[in-house]
């Protein structure tokens, strides 16, 4: 398995334009993004890297929306996305549409994303599956500059562990589009082929979004357990009598 963690990588793609046929992934991404934004309340909403500014979020309730990445004529905060300037439980929800796949240090992100996410918030993530068409496209010998090529491929069950080791929990792992990314199969016009991929491809679309939540278990002090006193308790030592029983020790129930 490759390392997470990697010194040198070529820059990220500024818009959806820049990847093939970008424009109908993030329409797939926004699709399924939809069936969860109704569902999300509060006052803060974090769309982080330059791809997830460009993600249609109106359906969600929250108003105050802020895209943040080090450098985009769309963000509202310009700064280095592994030390996001946000206090701590700060944002209700999150999105990283592909931000993972395009950074140096992922760990980062998603530890500053945690940090930032409160309790029982939303978190949003979307990539390209190494186990699909895509994966193979990338491997295939070609063009290296291709932003596809250039993504990291991470496995969403992979992604999952990262999240369970931060204490958040995967609700839901949507994956589509079964074929070359953003390209169109002639066959898919026809009835069959939507309920075949879903019936029996659904594990290797080439698009994952993952749905996760901030968990945080109450803490509930253990109270001590009150001492029960003996039964029989010396209370010293008592003649009695005198002569031989003196220095004998009569214990009182």
């Amino acid at each position: 398995m490759k390392p997470a963690l990697q010194d040198i990588l070529m820059g990220a793609p500024a818009s959806w334009h820049e990847i093939p046929q970008g424009g109908f992934i993030r329409k797939q991404i926004e699709r399924h993004l939809n069936q969860w934004l109704p569902k999300v309340f509060g006052y803060h909403f974090l769309k982080v890297g330059q791809l997830s500014s460009e993600i249609d979020t109106q359906a969600c309730t929250i108003k105050h929306q802020v895209n943040v990445a080090a450098e985009g004529a769309r963000q509202g905060v310009i700064t280095d996305i592994h030390h996001l300037p946000f206090k701590s439980q700060s944002a209700d929800a999150i999105l990283l549409a592909h931000t993972l796949d395009y950074t140096h240090d992922p760990h980062q992100v998603l530890r500053e994303a945690h940090r930032v996410l409160m309790a029982d918030g939303y978190l949003f993530i979307s990539g390209f599956n190494p186990f699909s068409i895509a994966g193979l496209y990338k491997l295939w010998p070609g063009n290296k500059a291709d932003p596809i090529r250039q993504a990291r491929f991470f496995p969403p069950a992979r992604i999952g562990d990262w999240l369970s080791l931060l204490g958040c929990e995967v609700v839901q792992d949507h994956r589509f589009i079964y074929n070359l990314p953003g390209r169109q199969p002639a066959g898919c016009k026809n009835r069959w082929m939507p309920s075949f991929t879903h019936q029996y491809l659904t594990r290797f679309g080439s698009v994952y979004l993952l749905v996760a939540r901030k968990r945080e278990l109450p803490l509930t002090p253990i109270k001590p357990k009150w001492k029960v006193k003996p039964a029989l308790a010396p209370i010293g030592n008592v003649s009695i009598g005198g002569g031989a029983r003196s220095g004998k020790t009569v214990c009182r129930r």
